[in-house]
């Protein structure tokens, strides 16, 4: 629908006769059908007269304008959200070590992980875009062309509001220094405001939703548990791209400068987990939320993002003490604990937490 050759007559056709659109074999796909959202409505009134399953596919990489108005497509459209690729698609994963296993009490975990440090940083860098993955010529590029593409064009065709690519670019800037944290808006609102002091509260909101809209940025809420004690867990959000590589690509960082900084590494490192576990879970229909993996089928797992092994330690302590702090009366015991690593080996500890490297997990 946005092909520069065609897209006009597809759009006046949507417009005018959009059943028209739907001609032809199938299962028949409708590229960045949120262009003209009335081809929804067709497409769930071809099904009514059809039956059956498998017609369409409609794709997009941003979700339709405000104020359009939509059938839910209940019973008719199925929604399938699609991210970039994980470590067990594009091969780097061994996958010796079965999220859906682990739930079902499988602990009994053992694996290698081939990733070295270097590696993982490079991967940091190239993300799980498809192009990037399978040509290695590609690798960074990819990123930084897709951030190129959100500053200059896609933000600004959300929702058909004019953006300043300078304030998107800062915005993004912040977003990435401050990648897996819990850093509030004003932090990065402040951020911004450094070189460009008429960037309110409310047009940096405009931007985010348009960045969430786009499938850029896509954050980690907090878990709420009954707790034992009176204790609160914190509740803001938690800093996320939907790629690692974004954060990258915005900072023109390359695979040795993120060596060089193995603090700055651990966060995106996280990310890079959180990227991979929120695909793996998705297809155990279960939501990631900060500090913990949980389904909607009430079985929950807690786990902790350690780069190094030094850090295996400490990341267990906080798995135990979580679990005595949450009041497993109202939400049940954890399915497991587990600290994901960038080390070489899976294994099961004695006080029962599974060490995972990132390089041997799958779905």
């Amino acid at each position: 629908m946005q092909d520069p050759d065609r897209a006009k007559g597809y759009l006046k056709l949507a417009d005018t006769q959009p059943s028209i659109l739907l001609e032809g074999e199938n299962p028949r796909l409708i590229d960045e059908w949120q262009m003209a959202p009335v081809l929804w409505d067709a497409v769930r009134f071809d099904v009514d007269k059809r039956g059956g399953f498998g017609h369409f596919i409609l794709t997009g990489s941003a979700v339709p304008k405000d104020g359009t108005t939509m059938h839910t497509g209940t019973e008719r459209i199925s929604r399938l959200l699609m991210r970039p690729m994980s470590l067990w698609e594009s091969k780097e994963s061994t996958g010796q070590v079965s999220l859906k296993d682990l739930f079902e009490g499988k602990h009994n975990v053992h694996g290698e992980n081939k990733l070295t440090i270097k590696d993982i940083g490079k991967i940091l860098c190239r993300g799980g875009w498809p192009e990037a993955v399978t040509n290695e010529n590609a690798s960074c590029m990819v990123a930084r062309n897709y951030v190129d593409s959100v500053v200059n064009l896609d933000v600004q065709r959300v929702d058909g509001v004019e953006r300043n690519p300078t304030r998107v670019r800062a915005l993004l800037r912040s977003y990435a220094r401050n990648i897996s944290t819990m850093t509030t808006y004003t932090t990065i609102l402040n951020d911004v405001n450094t070189n460009d002091t008429t960037f309110s509260d409310t047009t940096m909101n405009s931007y985010m939703n348009a960045l969430r809209r786009i499938f850029v940025i896509e954050d980690t809420p907090a878990w709420k548990p009954s707790l034992r004690s009176k204790t609160g867990i914190r509740s803001s959000t938690k800093q996320q791209f939907v790629d690692p590589s974004i954060a990258t690509a915005v900072m023109h960082l390359d695979e040795q400068s993120i060596l060089n900084d193995f603090e700055y590494f651990g966060f995106l490192f996280e990310s890079l987990v959180t990227r991979d576990l929120r695909i793996y879970s998705q297809t155990l229909d279960g939501e990631i939320y900060y500090y913990h993996d949980r389904l909607d089928d009430g079985r929950w797992a807690a786990m902790e993002v350690k780069l190094g092994n030094e850090e295996i330690e400490d990341g267990a302590k906080h798995l135990c003490d979580l679990r005595d702090r949450v009041d497993t009366s109202k939400v049940g015991e954890p399915s497991f604990l587990m600290v994901i690593t960038g080390g070489q080996f899976a294994y099961r500890r004695n006080d029962g937490v599974l060490i995972v490297p990132i390089g041997c997990l799958r779905p």
